[in-house]
């Protein structure tokens, strides 16, 4: 294994890390759950929490296309995100499981990436 590919895959960990537990404010972090009664406390202006959800998980798409420059890679990144979480907070998973499956794209990318540069 190159270690390049090591290296990408350090890098995509680091930036989940940032866009889970760094990038995450609080309300973000509970709203983006469709049970959240944050729109209930805080009224109407309050946004809707697929507006949270998107934006956090647009927020790691950002990153992986800052990290890989790929667009291919942001955009299954934005859609995993949201699928991942959301079955994290109709707590279909655990959030073990929630990472793991973070991961497992982290890999995924880091696969097609030694793939396409070693032919």
């Amino acid at each position: 294994m190159s270690m390049d590919v090591l290296i990408l895959f350090f890098h995509l960990v680091i930036g989940h890390c940032i866009g889970d537990y760094v990038l995450q404010l609080g309300p973000m972090s509970s709203a983006k759950s469709r049970h959240s009664k944050l729109r209930e406390q805080y009224g109407e202006d309050f946004p809707q929490w697929y507006y949270w959800l998107t934006a956090h998980s647009f927020t790691h798409a950002a990153i992986v296309i800052i990290i890989t420059g790929s667009n291919l890679f942001a955009v299954i990144e934005a859609v995993s995100h949201w699928v991942i979480d959301f079955c994290k907070c109709e707590k279909w998973i655990s959030l073990h499981q929630d990472q793991v499956g973070h991961m497992a794209f982290k890999i995924l990318y880091c696969v097609v990436f030694y793939m396409s540069t070693n032919g």
